[in-house]
This record gives C-alpha cells, structure tokens and sequence, in this order.
C-alpha cells in the first residue's frame, strides 16, 4: 500500500482517533467517520495531546505536528470513502452496529478497498458476512491494543474467505505504520484477549477473596510478573464496561472459565469505568 493512498477510519473515540493518527505518521490522508462532524473533530482533537506525549518521548518531530493532524480529515458521511484503499472500523463492541456499518461502506468504496474491522471479540467471519461476495475475500481483522499510538503489537485475524494476499497486504500495511502484526485464528476473542482477560477474572477473584489489594495486585504485576502496567490500570484505560462486555462475550463462548466476576458487574452498575469516567479501580483528575 502506497504511503498516499486514502485510509478512512470510522469510529473517532479513542481507539479509532490513534489508529487514524498512526496512518497519519506514515504519511497517508486518513478520513476519520463519526455519527457527526462535532464528534469526529472531537476525535481529532484529542490527538493533540497524544501527539505532544509522542514528542517527548522522541517518537515525533515537533516540526512535524501539524503536518500529520492535517492528514487526517474529520467527516461524517461515507461518500469520502470511495477512492479508500483500506478501511479500519472501530466502532464499540456490538456485531450488529458493525454489520451495519460494514454494509453501508460496501455499496460506496471501490472493489479492491480493504474492510478490517478493530473488534476485540467478534469472530470475523461473522461481520463478514454483512458485506457482498465480492468483497468478502477483501475482509480481515485488525486488533490493535491500546493505547496504539504506543503498542506495537497488531492481531491480524483472516476470515474463513479472506484471501492470501489480504493478509500479505494487511501484514505489510501494520509494518509500514510501525507495527507487529502476529497472525491469529478466527476464535472469538483471538489471541491476547483469552489471556488477558482470563489474568483479568482472576485478579477479581483474588480481590474478592481478601487475598490483596487492587493496589498491591498492580504491584505484583509490574514487579513481579515485569507487566509495564498493573492489571486495574490496565482495566481502567480499557473502560471496565468494555472489558464486561467482553468477558461476557467470552463467557457465552467458553463456557464457566471466563464468567465475569461479581466485583467488575458492581462496578460498571456504579458507573466507575475507569478514566474515561474520573473513576474507576482508581480515581483520576478531570481531563
């Protein structure tokens, strides 16, 4: 993929606002998809400040700040997305929201544009099927980690029909942005997920039981396990509603092992998402 061909991303929260940004980097427009225009250059927005953590940590040239945000075009229809080379959806965790989508972009971009979709859950053959025959070996997973302007890692995840050279392209196109894409079976939750979120369930367990505190728990993981974040920070940036959804994903999926825990329902019933919310395992200064 050529380093000026059009990428659109649809969804601008935060995951969908950093995928864009690393396109962006990389040199190529990126059209960033929201409900609407306020809420699309609200996304945008928020880069600056991802932007001026990546100067600082020599990732970005300050010279070269408003030259990538100028890459990336707020917009809230699809009629931009027809001459799209590749197409990232990262909208919330729902197969019906993002069959919809994936149905609507396939009536506008070109034949050859790439659909890959961000979910985190969803087996990728069953969004796939929300697009016609033609396209449906042009269909791929992309799971990127947050935060992804600073996780390497990429899950690239073929459907059942997704074509070789799909993949070939879609690996190439995660190295070229700077990512490390690992190739991964269509499963619900792939890869990192069913080990995340199994640590996850029992880091609840264990704070259930009294046998430690949610503070001692990301001690343990940072100095004992060499995690570079503790699991209920972790939790916290992930948005504790996210990680509910998921687990109940996983649930319906494998059985009693990846039953969500008690603790995280309660949580997500108070509204203490994590910092998206000011409160969640932690508490946080308003952005």
């Amino acid at each position: 993929m050529q380093a000026d061909q059009t990428v659109g991303v649809v969804g601008a929260g935060m995951m969908g606002a950093e995928i864009a940004l690393c396109f962006a980097m990389a040199g190529h427009r990126v059209l960033l998809k929201e409900t609407c225009l306020e809420l699309a250059e609200k996304g945008k927005g928020r880069l600056d400040n991802v932007l001026e953590r990546l100067t600082k940590k020599n990732r970005v040239d300050a010279g070269d700040k408003l030259q990538i945000l100028d890459r990336i075009i707020p917009v809230d229809k699809y009629d931009p997305f027809s001459d799209a080379a590749l197409v990232v959806e990262a909208v919330f965790e729902d197969e019906q929201v993002k069959k919809r989508i994936f149905h609507e972009l396939d009536t506008v971009c070109p034949p050859l544009c790439i659909f890959a979709t961000n979910t985190s859950s969803i087996p990728i053959t069953v969004l796939a099927s929300a697009v016609g025959q033609a396209r449906i070996g042009r269909f791929i997973g992309t799971h990127f980690f947050s935060p992804v302007s600073l996780m390497e890692l990429v899950e690239v995840i073929p459907g059942l029909d997704t074509d070789e050279e799909t993949i070939e392209e879609v690996m190439a196109v995660c190295r070229q942005i700077g990512k490390t894409p690992i190739r991964v079976k269509d499963v619900t939750g792939f890869a990192v997920n069913r080990l995340l979120h199994a640590m996850w369930i029992e880091a609840n367990r264990l704070l259930e039981e009294g046998v430690a505190s949610v503070e001692d728990i990301d001690i343990a993981c940072r100095l004992g396990l060499g995690h570079p974040i503790g699991a209920y920070a972790l939790m916290d940036l992930t948005g504790n509603d996210l990680n509910l959804q998921v687990q109940q994903i996983l649930y319906d999926a494998y059985g009693e092992r990846f039953r969500p825990r008690p603790v995280l329902k309660q949580m997500v019933n108070a509204r203490h998402l994590g910092r998206k919310t000011g409160r969640g395992w932690f508490r946080y200064k308003p952005f």
